[in-house]
């Protein structure tokens, strides 16, 4: 895949399958979840995409996880950061706050491939002069036609030379990748709401409700190529599984996230999850605070919605 010297995308070079894995950040061809996108109006984008039936990861039991609907946005604004927007593909991406709200009902997993439905309106894009680029969207999901999530999200992209300047010692991903601590024992797979120990990204403490962050940099999903600091999806891994452990069980959903990324998260760094009770929402659903905390300074934090998970009608 072609770029110039600014970083601009070359469109016509490569084939649809590499150009989309290029602009959604996946290296794995099977990983990229977009299918196409168009404009609707001038803030306006409309884009496709499309959840495979069986997932490795994503798919757990008969529902998908609802991570998979802030994974398919992450790839959608990426890939509208880099056409509509004409950011050159050398910036850096990074999460300032996300919220995402999912309904349960549609996350059963059917016979056949999920087709997805984003419209996604940019409620403000600020360019700043050195080029680095503040963003916000609103976003509404459907599934084959039916309602899905709705998600609201603030972000930043940043050109090369101030990104070094934000990362000083980490800016190189491969040598901060390098730099991972080593792999830590898993918490028990079923009490963190997952199949494999593979994809347990939390380990046990002396203290209750508390784990250190578990980084397997060999996972195929959520470390598809090297990155610089642990990625956001990461960070919502944690808060999804340490919520399970403080509070869910297997009958119940997450189905909002309310996130803050305050600091990045460093592979060569402990990193300590914490999971606190919080008071009910307005329906009455149970929620839970996950922290994160590198350092002795929060980093991210994560306000988990869960309610009893029901079968798509």
């Amino acid at each position: 895949m072609a770029t110039d010297t600014t970083g601009k995308i070359d469109m016509a070079a490569g084939t649809p399958e590499e150009l989309t894995g290029l602009l959604v950040r996946k290296t794995v061809r099977n990983e990229a979840l977009i299918a196409s996108w168009d404009q609707v109006r001038h803030a306006t984008q409309a884009v496709t995409g499309r959840w495979p039936v069986e997932h490795h990861f994503y798919v757990r039991g008969r529902h998908y996880s609802p991570l998979l609907v802030t994974e398919t946005i992450r790839q959608a604004l990426a890939l509208l950061t880099h056409t509509t927007h004409e950011i050159p593909l050398n910036h850096r991406l990074g999460w300032e706050s996300v919220r995402c709200d999912v309904d349960p009902r549609a996350l059963a997993v059917g016979g056949e491939p999920a087709e997805i439905e984003l419209l996604i309106t940019h409620t403000g894009v600020t360019r700043r002069r050195l080029g680095s680029v503040h963003l916000s969207a609103r976003v509404g999901v459907l599934r084959d036609g039916a309602h899905l999530a709705t998600a609201e999200l603030k972000y930043t992209t940043h050109p090369p030379a101030i990104y070094d300047r934000l990362r000083g010692e980490y800016a190189d991903a491969r040598e901060a990748f390098a730099r991972a601590l080593p792999l830590t024992p898993p918490a028990p797979p079923s009490r963190v709401g997952v199949k494999a120990v593979k994809d347990v990204v939390l380990t046990p403490t002396d203290t209750p409700h508390t784990w250190t962050l578990r980084l397997d940099t060999s996972h195929p999903v959520l470390f598809d190529h090297p990155h610089d600091h642990v990625p956001g999806m990461v960070l919502l891994e944690a808060a999804g599984q340490a919520a399970h452990a403080r509070f869910m069980s297997r009958s119940s959903t997450a189905v909002c996230f309310d996130t803050a990324f305050l600091r990045y998260v460093e592979f060569d760094q402990p990193c300590l999850i914490t999971a606190e009770p919080a008071e009910p929402d307005a329906w009455g659903r149970n929620r839970v605070k996950v922290s994160a905390a590198q350092a002795g300074r929060v980093a991210f934090t994560s306000t988990v919605t869960s309610e009893p998970t029901v079968a798509r009608r």
